[in-house]
């Protein structure tokens, strides 16, 4: 493989800087660079050891830096490693990186040296994948699963799945292959028996898929309601600072007001909407226009009424546009005497709550968390399989589900094996033993570079 080379921290300015390179040419590149404080060289550093000094180009000195060294194979990569950290500043790292470039490295790609691991076998693919989840986790409970993964834990569970279907199929091929020897029958009995387990084993996997989507991407919320019902107060509330316009005046809110907050452990991808009325004037009909499509898209709406009047036709043709979705009716201005009665108001919950005072908002996140069903998985760590893993074991399912079909059917073992040869490929696929080259690519490229 070539040496690569890039910034492994972020695009900004900061403290310090990490410039990562790795192949059979980074220590000789490293040593071109880099003079020492003092006595010694780059060849004659040990692995896992660092040195101080200056990266020097040209008689030029061009910063003063750390130089940590990682020798093959106990690398991050597998291979050579070196990694000069430098003072922060933007010219400067990529100052040095053109440095390095210039001296034989190639730029890595998106995800280059954790692609690097995995197929030196450093990561199982699935290992590979919990390093961007950490990198990307916003919260307790997606670190905790993606630690969880890091640590192989579903490469373990995987592998256990697996081996049983190819011992399974080693079984059934040896009986059919050669049936002059003396070889046992595979008795159906057992066949079944391994199946089922197989199913109830990718069925506990698959289990979180949908709460760990929720904790990996968030949830896209609306905030929706007639004009002046307290909507943007609301947003506001939620936020714990000023962002959307509050005034008395109808129809302040001609846009749709878009912010991310942290409710729990959960992020909340918010929009504060305008009132959905008839509208008076052209800019506030674009308003409502933008209202009505981020109401369509929401996953989960927050619908505002006003506890302090009667519930009108507007609030009436709202709940009703509300009804398919997943809904928390709240009815805000709690602190104000109450005239709304709840018993014309047909939804499965409702809230009291003051957004001026800021008077139950801690009851919203408990509401979203028992509705997504995310309630207990801070305190339990629990593995979130992503969209190509959750793909991967739905294929396996369906075969298995298929092979007990047929065998329960009456079916040839011949046609048993088939479906689960058919079942053990995509687990073998999801792990990164048996994995196209495609796939590989395909999952390294949403990695940040340097990573």
């Amino acid at each position: 493989m070539s040496t690569v080379a890039a910034i492994s921290t972020p695009p900004a300015a900061g403290g310090i800087a990490v410039i990562r390179i790795s192949g059979e040419k980074a220590l000789d590149i490293a040593e071109k660079l880099f003079k020492p404080f003092g006595k010694g060289r780059v060849a004659d550093m040990a692995g896992h050891t660092c040195a101080y000094g200056r990266i020097i180009s040209g008689g030029e000195v061009i910063d003063d830096v750390l130089l940590t060294v990682f020798r093959a194979p106990r690398s991050y990569t597998g291979e050579d490693t070196a990694e000069i950290s430098c003072h922060g500043g933007l010219y400067v790292s990529r100052r040095i990186l053109r440095e390095v470039i210039s001296l034989g490295a190639e730029p890595a790609a998106a995800g280059e040296f954790t692609k690097r691991a995995f197929l030196n076998g450093k990561l199982s693919l699935t290992q590979a994948e919990a390093v961007a989840d950490i990198i990307s986790a916003e919260g307790k409970s997606a670190l905790a699963s993606a630690n969880l993964m890091r640590e192989g834990e579903l490469y373990r569970e995987i592998r256990s799945v697996s081996d049983a279907l190819v011992q399974l199929l080693g079984a059934l091929a040896a009986w059919t292959d050669y049936p002059d020897e003396d070889l046992p029958e595979t008795d159906p009995e057992t066949i079944l028996k391994t199946l089922r387990e197989s199913e109830t084993a990718l069925e506990n996997i698959l289990r979180g898929y949908d709460s760990g989507l929720v904790f990996r991407e968030g949830i896209d919320c609306a905030i929706v309601g007639r004009p002046n019902v307290g909507k943007s107060t609301l947003m506001n509330a939620l936020l714990g600072y000023e962002r959307s316009i509050v005034n008395a005046a109808e129809g302040t809110t001609r846009d749709v007001v878009e912010e991310t907050l942290k409710l729990g452990d959960v992020i909340l991808k918010i929009s504060d909407t305008a009132g959905l009325r008839e509208a008076s004037d052209e800019v506030e009909k674009i308003g409502v226009k933008l209202a009505n499509r981020a109401l369509e898209r929401a996953q989960l709406v927050f619908m505002v009424l006003d506890g302090s009047e009667e519930l009108t036709d507007s609030d009436r043709e709202i709940l009703e546009k509300i009804r398919s979705k997943r809904s928390i009716v709240i009815i805000n201005k709690s602190d104000l005497p109450q005239k709304l009665d709840k018993k014309y108001i047909d939804a499965d919950i409702i809230l009291e709550v003051s957004a001026k005072e800021r008077l139950g908002i801690e009851k919203i996140r408990d509401e979203v968390y028992k509705m997504f069903g995310l309630s207990g998985y801070a305190d339990c760590p629990t593995l979130f399989v992503n969209e190509r893993q959750k793909l991967c074991c739905d294929r396996a399912l369906e075969n298995i589900r298929a092979a007990i079909t047929a065998l329960q059917s009456g079916e040839t073992l011949d046609a048993v094996t088939v479906c689960i040869d058919g079942a053990a490929a995509p687990l073998l696929e999801l792990s990164g033993e048996k994995v196209s080259e495609a796939v590989v690519n395909d999952v390294f490229s949403r990695f940040c570079v340097g990573k």
